[in-house]
């Protein structure tokens, strides 16, 4: 493996050559050891200036991925990082990227989806641990505030107590049920925010939308599907939550034998695919949005050599704004409808009939 398999940009490797032999050349690392960030970035120095004169397709598909998925740097405008044309590296602890866990599932959407497990960092990791911190900067503030008895001053602790109350009365308590509903509402919560920030994060020049990624969704679904195993089990048992998945049906115990253990199958089965369901619409909802996106803004570099660039440009850059106010709603929307499936769900093992 080179020295620069670093970046995930599959349209660059084949034009890696010069530079992958100049830094070979100096570098003492062993074959499929990976080099140090500084190294990476001057290999990718010289590839920039070597690639400089290829046709490139900004249309392409693997070009507007590039721009939506997870990498291990941030893409910023080439004034700040010109020696790694744009990108700006990530430190890494482990220098070996050749990936520790791989899941395959032979079907290839889901196989592009599933990125290895080869504890790497990456800017979604960043952006989450940012978003997670203006979480606590805004909210043990309020809470503390809150605890206190003080009324709510000012407009950011009037507009999430607002939104905390929204949370509480129209999604847990309606979902749940009035007293557990109070009891899920800060599960309920940490998810809607975390949710929320994510999203908004991906309207940020040169950042991105952690919850584009599988691994973000994933994960969230995955803490949701345990929820309410753990919820259901500590309220109707361990044995009678499972027992609870199979509805009551008046038949002979003759036709029950033969009944009951498929129904359980296809309950336990509708239980997995609407979680999985549930990753499933975020990832699509926020990757579709940034995908338009990109698409409208490589129309102006696809249009750059020619007269309509005049044209392409206004229109695109007018496209682009009105889409992103439409991606502002799109973000709330889908933190509230992640939010309120994850209190059904809970409500429909706490309560199942």
């Amino acid at each position: 493996m080179g020295n620069d398999d670093a970046p995930q940009n599959v349209l660059e490797r084949p034009l890696a050559a010069p530079a992958d032999a100049a830094t070979t050349a100096g570098s003492p690392a062993a074959p499929g050891v990976e080099s140090t960030t500084s190294e990476s970035a001057t290999a990718h120095a010289a590839h920039g200036a070597g690639a400089a004169h290829e046709p490139h397709d900004p249309l392409a598909a693997q070009e507007l991925m590039h721009h939506v998925q997870d990498a291990e740097y941030f893409h910023v405008p080439r004034v700040f990082s010109p020696q790694t044309d744009g990108r700006l590296y990530l430190p890494q602890w482990r220098a070996s990227s050749e990936p520790i866990l791989q899941i395959r599932t032979d079907f290839p959407p889901v196989d592009r989806s599933i990125a290895p497990l080869d504890l790497r960092l990456t800017k979604f990791m960043v952006l989450e641990v940012v978003g997670a911190l203006l979480l606590l900067g805004l909210f043990i503030p309020l809470a503390r505030r809150l605890r206190g008895g003080g009324p709510p001053r000012g407009r950011w602790t009037n507009l999430l107590e607002a939104m905390v109350l929204f949370i509480r009365n129209q999604v847990a308590r309606p979902t749940i049920g009035a007293h557990d509903g109070d009891r899920f509402a800060p599960f309920l919560l940490t998810m809607f925010f975390f949710v929320l920030t994510c999203n908004l994060l991906g309207l940020v020049p040169w950042a991105g939308s952690p919850t584009a990624a599988l691994g973000t969704t994933g994960a969230l679904a995955v803490t949701t599907f345990l929820t309410v195993i753990v919820a259901g089990s500590v309220k109707l048992g361990p044995v009678g939550f499972w027992l609870a998945q199979v509805p009551h049906m008046e038949v002979h115990w003759s036709m029950a034998i033969l009944v009951m253990p498929l129904i359980f199958g296809i309950e336990v089965l509708g239980l997995l695919i609407k979680h999985f369901v549930l990753a499933m619409r975020l990832l699509a909802n926020m990757m579709a949005g940034h995908m338009v996106l990109a698409v409208l803004i490589a129309f102006i570099s696809a249009s750059a050599s020619s007269l309509a660039f005049w044209g392409v440009m206004p229109a695109s850059i007018f496209g682009s704004v009105a889409l992103s106010l439409l991606e502002l709603l799109v973000a709330f929307l889908q933190a509230y409808i992640f939010t309120f499936l994850s209190g059904l769900f809970i409500g429909m093992a706490v309560h199942p009939h």
